[in-house]
Parts: structure tokens; sequence; C-alpha cells
């Protein structure tokens, strides 16, 4: 289906795709086990979306694929739309609060990220016959971090954001080659190249000639 001269000139641009997507699944893994480790059910649950688009958008590169490709770069823009909300969520953007909103858990508990305790340079203390503790729930002070863990959060998805444009861009790329492609190719060099024609009916019915007696 390619020449030989359009695979050299398609080759970088599939190696950007499959770049972005082997370090988009890196990050995504890396990020996926912190959540898992602070039970941030929501941010689990888009990360694992996430990781089934980046293998088929994986999957429609090699097997030069233009719709896989295209859904992969729609997701990549859901993708940085949500870590723009989580980078707002943990700067506290507007009237979004951490002490209230516990969007990250379904407000099913109020675990907050992992980074908060295990930051680095952070020590934890617990605070001891605390009226703020809740049942089941123990109180402690977090002191000493070299960078909180807002910002943690904040520059993970960062992160993530650079990732997914820049996989954003070849993918678009690359899925419109795919698309001219698919476009200018008509069964194998097209029918009028190879001087088709269509097969003409023709009749078995033989004429024999009628005799009258007059």
């Amino acid at each position: 289906m390619y020449s030989l001269e359009q695979m050299d000139k398609l080759r970088p641009s599939l190696r950007g795709v499959g770049m972005a997507g082997v370090e988009n699944q890196v990050a995504a893994l890396q990020r996926q086990i912190f959540d898992f480790l602070g039970y941030q059910w929501a941010p689990i649950l888009a990360n694992f979306l996430h990781i089934m688009a980046v293998i088929l958008g994986i999957f429609g590169t090699v097997q030069y694929r233009s719709r896989y490709l295209i859904l992969y770069a729609a997701w990549l823009v859901l993708w940085v739309g949500w870590n723009a909300f989580i980078i707002c969520f943990y700067l506290e953007v507007g009237q979004l609060s951490q002490d209230r909103d516990f969007i990250m858990t379904f407000n099913t508990s109020l675990h907050r990220s992992w980074w908060m305790e295990n930051g680095p340079g952070c020590l934890v203390t617990p605070v001891l016959n605390s009226r703020l503790a809740l049942e089941d729930h123990h109180v402690i002070s977090v002191t000493g971090c070299l960078l909180d863990y807002p910002y943690i959060e904040a520059l993970s998805s960062a992160l993530q954001i650079f990732l997914a444009l820049f996989g954003f861009v070849f993918a678009c790329y690359v899925s419109k080659v795919f698309l001219e492609e698919e476009d200018s190719f008509d069964f194998i060099g097209g029918f009028d190249s190879y001087g088709y024609q269509a097969p003409q009916k023709t009749s078995h019915l033989q004429l024999q000639p009628l005799y009258t007696s007059g």
C-alpha cells in the first residue's frame, strides 16, 4: 500500500508516535502506582482509560490504522483537560478546595495524595487525642517537606499534558497521511490503469429461420 519512498518520509513521524506512546505509557503506569497507594479512585480510573487509549494508538501506528490514531488523538484532548483540572484542584483555583471536595476519592474516604506523607523531606508526626479526628481516623502533622504535595501533583499533571500534546501532534499528522493515502488508493492501483472493462453479456440464443407454408 505504501511505497519505499513514502515509508522513508513517514518513518520519522511513526517513530515520533511510537516514542510518545511509550513515554505516555511509562508516565501513566508510574502515576497509577502512586494513585493506588493514595486510594485516589478517580485518577485510577482515568489512568486506566489512558493506558488503554495509548495501547490503541500504538496499535494504530503499527497497523497503519488511521481511525485508531484519530480516536487516540481525541482521547488526548480529554486527557489534557483532565490534567488541567487536576492542576486547578490541587492548587485550589477558584472555588475548588481540597478540605471540602473529595473528588479524587469519589467522596468515599478522606485519603489525600500519597505524596502528602511521603514527599521529599517530609516528617510525619501523629497528633494524639486530637478533637479533629473522626471515627476510625487519626490526625497527623506533616512538616519539613522540600516540596508540598499539591505542587508535586501539579508538576506530574503538567508532565502528562506535555507528553499528551507531543503525542497529539504526531498522531494528527500520521493519521492525516494515512487518510490521504487511503483516499488515493483505488483497489490496488485502480481498475482504470489496467484498462479494465466490464464483461458484456452475450446472448446464447440462436435464431432459426422460420418457414411457413402458403
